[in-house]
């Protein structure tokens, strides 16, 4: 049998095939040396292969068949097989496969190990494979060494009960009593894994959340010193201390501070404190603002510290950073319900980022431009909406008419406006209007008796430039239909256009046999005849070419008209 090459020559003649059959043979031809080798059980080179078979896995083939050999290193008395084997066994195996439970007694072994690079070794392997029945057979092990005085191996023991907790939460009970200790360690890396077990015990057992409000005194004093302390090597990310800590601390004050006016007091202070002392030229500082907006939000905080949090996403809706820009415009939407005066404050420049060239920021704009409208501010808001419909993309172009339809109808100032609005948007971006805000439209303007005759006057001249926009064709022809009289009466719009009733007419028969009719155009259209039928006096040209141009038409409303000659 040949000599078992190293990994680093595997990976280099991997990485030289030309072809993807190249490859293929050559990872087979590894592979079928590798079985050779377990199969003759050379403990010499049982780690090297095994970390092969980690680097064949990680290009997509196959390396199960290595599985058993990873429990036989994890095994040895030597740390370096053991290494490889608990990482191939974090890599080749997972809760659904049998045999992660035979390596059972020796992770029990290893986490007593006075070597507590060994014991790392086993608790960061649990944390990865843990099932719940290893769960079951591995938590008092993990209990105990959470009351470790080596730091090491406290955090992973932390991390540990983490996956256990998520797969079996009844063994929640046997970490709670040591919580409070873990939150008076001074070790940084300890601290975030513990308030991580905090706040996985409090999601999936919300009752625990009356024991863990107690702690919010300590949470709230382990911020402080973070955020008040000077320079420190270990721990400072582009000048600020420990950001993870800081953030994970964050979230949980918002856990316990939902809901409870008393938890929400004890966290107002710290929390304008975070806000006004964070530098946000970085993104370091961004997350932890951001968390601190979240949470300032969430609790039962004060208004003046509201308004602070508003003000935060206000200078991240500037900032030149995309992303920073969207979790603004996201997290504004999340709380303009909240505090809705405070977000209008901010509304010239949430419209400038319709004009971004992101979509997600112009969806998630357009999204909160129309949560800001109210009566007060629907003029300013809506022109600037109905203006973007000129240059806004298609796919935003359905969404914005329908609500501006929408909008206007539940905060119009006046009918007048209201009418305006509609026929601006009609005449914009007419077919991209559902079926059933053509209805809405219809409806509004047959209650407004005193605009109908500038209704229907807007909506000829407009369906003389344009009768391919089936929508605005459709309102206005319903609108002939039912006030075609109108067409010759003086408004105050002094739009009346210079017609007869036989230029009315035509433009009808022009939109009945214009091949840019739908169905539906094409029969607001013949019951817009029927009603004039009886009206005009030049209108039996159209009837007859009803009749005969739609012969072989099963529609109902063809049948009428023919009753009616």
């Amino acid at each position: 049998m040949p000599a078992s090459i190293r990994v680093k020559e595997l990976v280099r003649r991997i990485r030289g095939c030309k072809t993807i059959q190249e490859e293929r043979d050559t990872i087979q031809k590894e592979c079928s040396l590798i079985r050779t080798s377990f199969k003759e059980e050379e403990t010499d080179v049982r780690a090297r292969n095994v970390a092969k078979l980690l680097y064949i896995h990680m290009l997509g083939y196959p390396a199960h068949f290595g599985q058993m050999e990873c429990l036989k290193l994890i095994a040895s008395n030597k740390f370096t097989d053991k290494r490889i084997g608990y990482l191939g066994a974090m890599v080749l195996l997972d809760e659904r496969h049998d045999v992660h439970l035979l390596i059972t007694n020796s992770m029990k072994m290893d986490m007593s190990h006075q070597v507590q690079y060994v014991s790392g070794l086993a608790l960061c392997a649990l944390g990865s494979i843990c099932s719940s029945e290893m769960s079951r057979d591995m938590a008092s092990e993990v209990e105990k060494l959470l009351k470790s005085t080596n730091p090491y191996v406290k955090k992973k023991a932390a991390l540990c009960a983490v996956r256990i907790v998520r797969k079996v939460p009844e063994l929640m009970e046997m970490f709670v009593p040591v919580m409070r200790s873990l939150l008076n360690e001074k070790n940084h890396g300890i601290l975030l894994t513990g308030v991580v077990l905090i706040e996985e015990m409090c999601k999936v057992n919300p009752d625990s959340l009356v024991h863990f409000k107690r702690f919010v005194p300590n949470l709230v004093r382990i911020l402080k010193n973070l955020i008040m302390s000077g320079y420190s090597p270990d721990h400072d990310v582009h000048g600020i201390s420990d950001p993870f800590l800081q953030v994970h601390i964050l979230r949980l004050l918002r856990i316990l501070g939902k809901g409870d006016k008393d938890c929400s007091e004890q966290m107002n202070d710290i929390l304008a404190q975070v806000a006004t002392n964070t530098e946000s030229g970085k993104n370091v500082g961004h997350a932890i603002l951001y968390e601190t907006v979240l949470t300032i939000m969430d609790i039962h905080s004060e208004s003046g510290l509201r308004v602070l949090a508003i003000n935060i996403l206000g200078r991240f809706l500037i900032n030149n950073d995309k992303n920073i820009r969207y979790v603004a415009l996201n997290t504004l939407l999340r709380t303009v319900h909240i505090d809705h005066n405070a977000v209008q404050r901010h509304r010239s420049t949430i419209l400038d980022c319709l004009s971004n060239d992101d979509v997600s920021i112009k969806r998630r704009a357009l999204e909160l431009s129309f949560a800001l409208i109210d009566e007060n501010n629907i003029r300013s808001i809506v022109k600037e909406l109905v203006n973007f419909l000129d240059v806004a993309d298609p796919e935003f172009k359905a969404y914005i008419a329908s609500n501006l339809v929408t909008i206007a109808e539940k905060y119009s100032p006046n009918k007048h406006w209201h009418l305006d609005t509609i026929l601006s948007v009609l005449t914009k971006a007419g077919s991209y209007i559902r079926d059933d805000i053509v209805s809405d439209i219809i409806q509004f303007i047959s209650v407004t008796v005193e605009y109908q005759s500038i209704a229907v006057q807007h909506l000829y001249v407009a369906i003389c430039a344009d009768i391919v926009t089936q929508a605005l064709v459709q309102v206005a022809v319903w609108s002939i239909g039912e006030f075609g009289e109108l067409l010759f009466v003086d408004t105050e719009d002094d739009l009346k256009p210079d017609i007869t009733e036989q230029d009315v007419v035509k433009t009808l028969e022009t939109i009945l046999f214009s091949p840019h009719s739908n169905i539906v155009t094409r029969e607001f259209t013949i019951n817009a005849v029927m009603k004039l039928n009886v009206r005009f006096k030049h209108s039996e040209r159209l009837v007859y070419w009803c009749c005969h141009g739609n012969v072989g038409n099963s529609n109902l409303l063809v049948s009428e008209v023919k009753r009616l000659i």
